[in-house]
């Protein structure tokens, strides 16, 4: 593993160990030019996916992207990172157990909409401000006030 430090090719595993979730393997390295520790984590990877954007672009999944996306919903709302990785994980467990190489972004959104719903009403509304285009604000009252009606905070 090369070493984000000093881009040094080689690196020793230290300590291994499950995730809370058991869905990935987190590794503390030691780079053996420079000594710094890092942490790595290996997931399972089932097959490649590629996000179709509703421009009809298409590019390779990509789970950082999908951690960004929902820390950013998530942000200063008191949510444990665990929590959040689970969320992520299993939106994309659930995008690699399709069965198809290609996915509609939009299959993606609601499937994190649906992870959301259910972590925190008020990262569910930024989450779909942003994934539904929120562009004045009775779009929010009105999205809030359905939210209200399913039985949200």
């Amino acid at each position: 593993m090369r070493c984000p430090f000093c881009a040094h090719d080689d690196s020793q595993v230290k300590d291994s160990r499950p995730t809370e979730d058991n869905t990935a393997i987190r590794r503390r390295r030691q780079c053996d030019s420079c000594g710094a520790r890092f942490t790595t984590f290996e997931r399972v990877q089932l097959r490649e996916v590629t996000v179709v954007k509703s421009s009809g672009t298409r590019e390779n999944f990509d789970r950082a992207k999908l951690d960004q996306s929902v820390a950013l919903a998530c942000r200063k709302r008191g949510i444990g990172q665990e929590r959040l990785d689970q969320l992520v994980s299993g939106v994309q467990r659930q995008i690699e157990t399709l069965g198809d190489t290609e996915v509609a972004a939009s299959t993606i959104g609601e499937m994190v909409m649906d992870g959301l719903r259910a972590l925190d009403t008020v990262a569910y509304i930024r989450f779909a401000s942003v994934y539904r285009d929120f562009t004045e604000a009775k779009d929010f009252e009105e999205f809030a006030s359905s939210v209200q009606d399913l039985g949200g905070e």
